[in-house]
């Protein structure tokens, strides 16, 4: 098994730290990824989510873990692409909710930056290299630390965003949907809602998650952006159907078609079934808050 590229080297893996310790097996974890057996890239899956990214929580090495997974899901013989960017969200985003979107960084991340070096060793002192450890002489400071540890990571995939606008175009229908997922969360790039606007249709997840993600972008619609949503309108595809409403009350409510409220009020009073991928809301939640910001 070979690294992904941007596995450097040169990293010190054995200086960082995960859940669990010296970080020093992450390497292979991230080898494995490429396997060719299914169970071993279960395996490794599963161990790198829980050491780097385990319950929510970031780590020193996190971060670094990033740039692999970017250039694992850019190439398109990775198996599991579209689990890999599921951790790849984790990762960066960890467990916010979309009614965090428009996501302010600088504002969330605020807390982290006022943490010293000297406050980060002695939390990791504490938790990984003391025989008796002094919890209580680190926690207050642990939350504002956990929060570094994620900007790292939230920063970390904010260089890699133009790969993330790339594969709105893949062919995997699942790196298209956890891409339009994940996008949102970071400043828009040019053309962002064209591309969005281009999904296919008949992709129903991947054309269900770009129309939450134009939902969530700011600004009138375009003419491009109408032409489409309103087109979904029609879609025989439930999922499709509801997020176009949703995106299209959510962008320009003052001007919402009469189709499109008819949806709203008939999905709010049945249980619109399942979820889209990368969203952490289930359809009938998104339905319930795009009808709050009608007023309904």
């Amino acid at each position: 098994m070979t690294l992904p590229p941007s596995t450097s080297r040169s990293t010190d893996w054995t200086g960082l730290y995960d859940a669990y310790g010296r970080a020093s097996d992450v390497p292979d974890h991230l080898a494995a990824l490429s396997d060719p057996d299914p169970a071993v890239r279960l395996a490794a899956t599963s161990a790198l989510a829980g050491s780097v990214c385990h319950q929510g929580t970031r780590w020193p090495a996190s971060a670094h873990v990033v740039g692999p997974l970017v250039d694992l899901v850019d190439t398109p013989a990775t198996p599991d692409r579209g689990t890999l960017l599921h951790l790849l969200h984790a990762l960066a985003v960890g467990s916010r909710s979309d009614t965090e979107l428009p996501f302010h960084p600088a504002r969330a991340f605020a807390p982290a930056d006022r943490v010293g070096q000297a406050d980060e060793g002695a939390l990791l002192r504490v938790l990984f290299e003391e025989e008796d450890p002094d919890i209580d002489a680190v926690a207050d400071t642990a939350d504002a630390i956990a929060l570094l540890w994620a900007a790292r990571a939230y920063r970390a995939a904010s260089h890699h965003t133009a790969a993330f606008l790339r594969w709105l175009d893949d062919p995997d229908p699942a790196v298209v949907t956890r891409a339009a997922a994940l996008l949102v969360w970071f400043a828009p790039l040019p053309g962002l809602a064209g591309t969005l606007a281009g999904v296919p249709r008949d992709t129903v997840e991947a054309r269900a998650s770009a129309n939450l993600a134009l939902a969530h972008l700011s600004g009138h619609l375009g003419a491009e952006e109408l032409a489409v949503l309103t087109a979904c309108l029609s879609s025989p595809h439930e999922p499709v159907r509801v997020t176009a409403a949703i995106a299209l009350a959510r962008r320009q409510a003052g001007g919402l078609p009469d189709p499109a409220l008819t949806l709203l009020v008939h999905a709010d009073s049945i249980a619109v079934p399942g979820a889209v991928q990368g969203w952490d809301r289930s359809l009938r939640g998104h339905v319930a808050v795009t009808l709050r910001h009608l007023g309904l």
